[in-house]
């Protein structure tokens, strides 16, 4: 069955959009080559979206006729703000963007553990309103979060978890009671991962693997370009994987015995001090011992995933992985290949510390295009 005739339009419109997000700003003749529409439809779109204050003239392209220069289109990056909010157990960081994505005001604040749930909240409030002021933008389409914990796939909340602050969950709730703008909530470790598949290490795969490796041990799973959480939103959760080399095995409480316990910042920083090694130093410090000792250890995890899920390619992120950079991504890979017979690449971050902020961003904006792109 043929499209009506706004269906089609809306569908042109959507497209000519995504291309002006992709490629930037684009003469009527340069949408007409790109989208396979006649030269009148494509006419009709623009004035459409001019109309609609999705789209404005941003400048001129030269021309290489005699003639005026054809008018360059663009898309109206003020029509909305977004916010990206990185929620650690010790911090926080945000960036308030235009609806391009592009940065417009960032800032951080350390938030401890003597701070209290309540004022812990208003901090991070306090550090979004002023980011907010200083990008110069009048109030919020979209804020998305991320945070460490598991996301329920009903409700989009973030779940109660033991090994959290419980000002991480308070804060979503105050942020949608506060804010005229839509809220969400992403895990870390999935927003790092989207990073790094429309952005980062990833822009050339469908399908891998994100190991997280900081204060936390997780990872997220990308296939056919799609994040994919789980059922239960626990898609990724090796913490609790049970491995050799631990001192028992995790529980449905804790990820004590579990890859954590070989992973995780704190066994890294063991792991080093063992090797006589400053543990703030030993992952960039070159020393081949201790990140072969390492690697063996990442291998472990990595090649359990990669046996169930055969993703082709595992991107090392989070502290340990930015820190340890190609150096230690090639080792693992090594380890990876003598324990799996299936072959896999192992990349390091390309986003580093900008990711999870970065994959908040981009969710963030997808909401908000969502609901203005026609």
């Amino acid at each position: 069955m043929a499209a009506s005739p706004s269906t089609a339009r809306a569908i042109n419109d959507r497209f000519a959009l995504r291309l002006l997000q992709d490629e930037g700003p684009l003469t009527a003749t340069q949408l007409k080559t790109l989208t396979g529409l006649s030269r009148p439809t494509v006419a009709d779109l623009v004035e459409r979206l001019r109309g609609s204050g999705l789209v404005h003239v941003v400048g001129e392209a030269g021309a290489e006729r005699r003639g005026p220069n054809a008018k360059l289109y663009g898309i109206v990056a003020d029509r909305a703000h977004l916010a990206a909010l990185d929620v650690r157990t010790r911090s926080v960081s945000v960036t308030v963007a235009d609806l391009l994505g592009t940065t417009l005001a960032e800032a951080s604040v350390p938030v401890g553990d003597d701070h209290g749930t309540g004022p812990a909240v208003e901090k991070a409030v306090a550090l979004l309103e002023r980011t907010v002021k200083e990008a110069g933008a009048d109030r919020l389409h979209s804020v998305a979060v991320g945070a460490p914990g598991l996301i329920d796939p009903a409700t989009g909340e973030l779940r109660d978890s033991s090994g959290l602050p419980a000002w991480h969950r308070r804060l979503v709730g105050v942020l949608q009671e506060r804010l005229p703008a839509r809220v969400l909530v992403e895990n870390e470790t999935n927003l790092a991962a989207v990073a790094e598949l429309r952005e980062g290490a990833a822009r050339d795969r469908e399908d891998f693997v994100l190991l997280w490796l900081g204060q936390g041990v997780g990872a997220a799973v990308v296939l056919g370009g799609r994040l994919r959480r789980g059922a239960s939103g626990g898609a990724g959760e090796i913490g609790f994987l049970p491995v050799p080399g631990t001192s028992g095995l995790p529980s449905a409480t804790g990820c004590d015995g579990g890859f954590h316990e070989l992973a995780c910042a704190a066994a890294v920083g063991t792991l080093a001090a063992a090797h006589g090694l400053d543990p703030a130093e030993a992952l960039t410090s070159g020393h081949g011992p201790f990140l072969d000792a390492l690697a063996r250890r990442l291998a472990v995890g990595a090649a359990a995933v990669v046996s169930v899920l055969d993703p082709g390619c595992v991107v090392l992120a989070g502290e340990t992985g930015h820190q340890g950079g190609p150096g230690l991504a090639a080792r693992v890979e090594t380890e990876l290949a003598a324990l799996s017979p299936l072959r896999t690449e192992v990349r390091p971050t390309a986003l580093g510390d900008a990711a999870v902020l970065r994959g908040a961003l981009l969710r963030a904006r997808d909401a908000a295009q969502e609901e203005l792109f026609p």
